[in-house]
Protein backbone atom coordinates (compact mmCIF):
# COMPACT_ATOMS: atom_id res chain seq x y z
CA UNK A 1 0.00 0.00 0.00
CA UNK A 2 3.11 2.61 0.88
CA UNK A 3 4.75 1.72 -1.96
CA UNK A 4 1.93 2.23 -4.23
CA UNK A 5 1.09 5.67 -2.92
CA UNK A 6 5.02 6.27 -3.23
CA UNK A 7 4.44 5.98 -7.03
CA UNK A 8 1.89 8.21 -7.09
CA UNK A 9 3.27 10.58 -5.92
CA UNK A 10 6.41 10.08 -8.23
CA UNK A 11 4.11 9.87 -10.73
CA UNK A 12 2.43 13.46 -9.42
CA UNK A 13 5.63 15.05 -8.96
CA UNK A 14 6.64 14.37 -12.76
CA UNK A 15 3.57 16.54 -13.61
CA UNK A 16 3.51 19.99 -15.40
CA UNK A 17 1.52 22.59 -13.93
CA UNK A 18 -1.50 23.47 -15.96
CA UNK A 19 -1.79 27.03 -14.92
CA UNK A 20 -0.22 30.41 -16.45
CA UNK A 21 2.28 31.91 -14.55
CA UNK A 22 2.48 35.85 -14.79
CA UNK A 23 6.32 35.91 -16.46
CA UNK A 24 6.55 32.68 -18.27
CA UNK A 25 4.76 33.79 -21.20
CA UNK A 26 5.58 32.06 -24.12
CA UNK A 27 7.71 29.78 -22.13
CA UNK A 28 4.61 28.41 -20.03
CA UNK A 29 4.87 24.60 -19.58
CA UNK A 30 1.80 23.73 -21.16
CA UNK A 31 2.80 25.70 -24.09
CA UNK A 32 6.02 24.23 -24.61
CA UNK A 33 4.25 20.98 -23.98
CA UNK A 34 1.97 22.02 -27.20
CA UNK A 35 5.36 23.25 -29.26
CA UNK A 36 6.98 19.65 -28.55
CA UNK A 37 4.05 17.69 -29.99
CA UNK A 38 3.13 19.70 -32.86
CA UNK A 39 6.67 19.32 -34.03
CA UNK A 40 6.63 15.54 -33.33
CA UNK A 41 3.18 14.94 -34.63
CA UNK A 42 3.56 17.38 -37.76
CA UNK A 43 1.09 19.45 -36.60
CA UNK A 44 1.54 22.69 -37.54
CA UNK A 45 2.10 24.81 -34.21
CA UNK A 46 -0.86 27.73 -35.26
CA UNK A 47 -3.19 24.82 -35.10
CA UNK A 48 -5.76 25.39 -31.64
CA UNK A 49 -6.08 21.84 -29.86
CA UNK A 50 -9.71 21.90 -29.92
CA UNK A 51 -9.45 21.62 -33.87
CA UNK A 52 -7.74 18.33 -33.61
CA UNK A 53 -8.83 15.28 -34.73
CA UNK A 54 -8.71 11.58 -34.99
CA UNK A 55 -5.87 9.75 -33.54
CA UNK A 56 -4.00 13.08 -33.29
CA UNK A 57 -6.58 14.77 -30.56
CA UNK A 58 -6.41 11.37 -28.83
CA UNK A 59 -2.49 11.18 -28.72
CA UNK A 60 -2.90 15.39 -27.68
CA UNK A 61 -5.44 14.25 -24.72
CA UNK A 62 -3.10 11.32 -23.96
CA UNK A 63 0.21 13.86 -23.32
CA UNK A 64 -1.90 15.92 -21.30
CA UNK A 65 -3.17 14.05 -19.44
CA UNK A 66 -0.10 12.36 -18.28
CA UNK A 67 2.01 15.43 -18.52
CA UNK A 68 -0.13 18.42 -17.34
CA UNK A 69 -1.63 18.36 -13.28
CA UNK A 70 -5.31 18.69 -13.41
CA UNK A 71 -6.64 22.57 -13.26
CA UNK A 72 -7.89 23.62 -9.60
CA UNK A 73 -11.53 24.13 -9.49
Amino acid sequence: MADQKSQQDAAHATQLSNEIREGTGEFDARFLLWRTFCAENNVPVETMPGDLKGEVKDLWDKLKSEKLKAEKP
